[in-house]
């Protein structure tokens, strides 16, 4: 048997394991209606997709994107600090394939680039083993063999569990989806206003008319639990007034070492997830949309997170990228950079985003040249002006047995405006 194929039964079979193995032991419709015949009609198709699936057309940038742009940070005027992930590759949709609709899977892809150089861990049960980015009837097919697993069967339903041809919009929830299923522990984050919440409470009512739970581009797509609360991930928003001693008690004993053991980090996180009036964080203080660039500016600078490397305005974080979504479209933030206040004037943040939408050559040439660049990928706050936006990363490690059976359940963090 070779190692591929290993990794391959290992996964299927922690997931049918985490099920409980038997229709009475699992809660899920389709662990419910599974045995050894779908177990090994789920190994099949995984096995047949990895020989199968095609490796994603790509611009390589000669010198590497992320590089090309860690240099013209450095070479900027002023005293801006910046902190910016590592290795991603850019994803561009293509006019003839994928225009119009494709911008979600390319998102993927970016993060998927990012996971499989960073990250030995996760390149090794990535897409079978393959160690490279499919094309995206590829990740269409290993979507819905995510599904097939039993994997948001909730949001599995407003596609009918069937997406390989379709020209859908997909958004958060389903890179959160094809993640979690090979066991990478992806999260998501809501931020809007407290209609918002509200209105996605309502829509994910089980009783909600189908019309309602179809709506397909909108911000509430009828498939995740939308809670107010944070889990250690969140220690990126400051102001924390509940009582959360039993999680601080975990993160307590883990940093005596220095720094939190990651293993300890995801149980307090699982216990948060399971408990979120036990973690209730005040962002009262801050408001509208800068709430989320401030999110995404502690996100990259979390003192617990590991620099790569470090210039005297550039840091290069072991933090990965974040799939970046609101309405009509999604983008990939790779950084952000804070730019200090000068005569009185205030500092003030601005994400580093790739947009799936620009032609990765014209990035490339504008960032080698020095010239046009910031318009291109620089964000200011003042640039957001939807009301809801959502969030995508993942965070180290793989699960297994209970917490991967928790993961099959799409939940996300509410954070209000």
């Amino acid at each position: 048997m070779t190692h591929m194929q290993s990794v391959i039964d290992i996964m299927i079979s922690e997931v049918f394991a985490g099920a409980g193995g038997s229709p009475k032991a699992s809660t899920s419709r389709f662990s419910s209606n599974c045995g050894d015949h779908a177990e090994n009609r789920v190994q099949e198709k995984f096995s047949r997709l990895v020989r199968l699936q095609i490796r994603s057309p790509l611009y390589k940038v000669q010198g590497g994107l992320m590089d090309l742009l860690k240099r013209c940070l450095d070479l900027e005027s002023g005293s801006g600090q910046s902190i910016i992930s590592g290795h991603v590759d850019h994803f561009q949709s293509i006019e003839s394939e994928d225009s119009g609709w494709g911008c979600g899977w390319r998102n993927i892809q970016m993060l998927s680039s990012h996971l499989l150089a960073q990250r030995q861990e996760a390149r090794q049960v990535m897409f079978g083993g393959s160690g490279f980015v499919p094309d995206i009837p590829s990740l269409q097919r290993w979507l819905e063999i995510a599904w097939e697993m039993g994997f948001d069967i909730f949001g599995s339903d407003t596609f009918n569990r069937k997406i390989c041809g379709s020209t859908e919009w997909i958004g958060t929830t389903e890179c959160a989806t094809l993640f979690r299923s090979f066991g990478l522990r992806a999260r998501i984050v809501d931020f809007g206003s407290e209609v918002v919440e509200s209105l996605s409470s309502s829509v994910n009512d089980a009783n909600a008319g189908s019309e309602t739970r179809q709506m397909r581009g909108k911000w509430c797509r009828g498939k995740r639990k939308s809670k107010q609360f944070r889990g250690p991930m969140d220690k990126f928003l400051l102001g924390r007034t509940s009582d959360t001693s039993q999680v601080d008690s975990i993160l307590e004993g883990s940093s005596s070492q220095g720094a939190h053991d990651s293993n300890d980090i995801h149980k307090a996180n699982f216990l948060l997830e399971g408990n979120a009036e036990r973690s209730i964080y005040s962002t009262e203080k801050i408001k509208g949309q800068q709430v989320l660039v401030d999110w995404v500016w502690n996100y990259f600078t979390d003192k617990n997170s590991k620099r790569a490397t470090c210039s005297e305005r550039v840091t290069v974080s072991e933090k990965m990228p974040l799939y970046f979504q609101h309405a009509g479209h999604s983008r990939t933030i790779v950084g952000v950079q804070v730019q200090k206040g000068l005569h009185g004037i205030p500092e003030h943040r601005v994400l580093l985003i790739l947009d799936p939408g620009h032609r990765t050559e014209a990035l490339e040439r504008s960032l080698k040249e020095n010239i046009g660049w910031q318009k291109l990928i620089k964000r200011g706050v003042h640039a957001l002006k939807k009301p809801q936006y959502q969030l995508c990363y993942v965070d180290p490690g793989i699960a297994c047995g209970e917490e991967l059976e928790q993961l099959k359940t799409i939940h996300s963090i509410f954070i209000k405006f």
